[in-house]
C-alpha cells in the first residue's frame, strides 16, 4: 500500500464511467500509483468462486437490469462446468447480492479500485469510499473504442457506446437511490479527455490522499 495511506483503514476507489472514456485504463493506473488491487471483470470471477455459481451467470447479468423480477436462470447454466447449485435456479437479484458480498469481503481484506458494479453504493456504509465518474466527448470515446478494436466504424462505435451507457444507467439507477452520471451522485466527475489517462489518474490519486491522509 502507498506509504502515505498505510495507517488508514481499507478504502475503495469506485469508478463509474461512460463507455469509451477510459475507465479501465484510468482505474488500473490509479491502482498502480497507490499500490492497491484493481477489480473490473475479475470481480465476476471472485463472486463465482465465492458463491459456487457458474461464472457465465455473473457474466450474463453483469451491469444489466433484471428483465423481470425475480428472473429465474435456466438450470443448465447453473450446472455448466463443474458447478451445480442443486435444484434452485438463481435470480438476477441473488446474483447481484452475491457480487455485493464479494465486494464487502474484498475490502475487509484490502484497499482496492473497483470499476462499475455499483461499488460506490454497495460499500457506502462499509468503508471509506471515493466515488468517481469518468466521461468524455463522443469524438474521444469513439476514437478509443475504434483504437482498441471494439468497432470498425464510427457509426458502430457510437451505437455501441449508446447501448452500453443505457444499460449501465439502467443498472445503476435500478439498484441504487442515485442517478448514473449525475454530478451529485459522485465525489468527482472528470472529463478524461482533458488530462489523458495519466493526468486523470494522478488527479484522482491526489484527491484520494487529501481525503484520507
Amino acid at each position: 500500500m502507498n506509504e502515505d495511506l498505510k495507517n488508514n483503514k481499507n478504502y475503495v476507489i469506485a469508478i463509474g464511467r461512460q463507455f469509451g472514456s477510459g475507465g479501465r485504463e484510468v482505474g488500473q493506473r490509479v491502482a498502480q500509483l497507490l499500490d492497491i488491487d484493481y477489480f473490473d471483470k475479475q470481480l465476476l470471477l471472485e463472486a463465482s468462486k465465492a458463491s459456487g455459481i457458474n461464472a457465465e451467470m455473473f457474466e450474463a447479468a453483469d451491469e444489466r437490469t433484471p428483465k423481470f423480477f425475480p428472473s429465474l436462470w435456466p438450470l443448465n447454466l447453473a450446472m455448466a462446468g463443474s458447478t451445480f447449485m442443486g435444484d434452485i435456479p438463481m435470480s438476477d437479484d441473488s446474483i447481484y447480492k452475491a457480487q455485493c458480498q464479494v465486494m464487502k469481503d474484498l475490502v475487509d481484506r484490502k484497499s482496492c479500485v473497483i470499476v462499475g458494479r455499483t461499488a460506490d453504493y454497495v460499500l457506502r456504509d462499509h468503508c471509506p469510499v471515493i466515488s468517481v465518474f469518468l466521461h468524455a466527448p463522443i469524438d474521444d470515446r469513439v476514437r478509443r473504442i475504434m483504437e482498441r478494436g471494439d468497432c470498425e466504424t464510427r457509426e458502430a462505435a457510437e451505437k455501441r457506446a449508446d447501448k452500453a451507457n443505457k444499460l449501465r444507467a439502467e443498472y445503476y439507477n435500478f439498484y441504487t437511490d442515485k442517478l448514473w452520471g449525475h454530478a451529485e451522485s459522485y465525489d468527482l466527475c472528470l472529463d478524461s479527455s482533458l488530462l489523458g489517462v495519466e493526468g486523470t489518474a494522478q488527479l484522482i490519486v491526489d484527491y484520494v490522499k487529501r481525503r484520507l491522509e
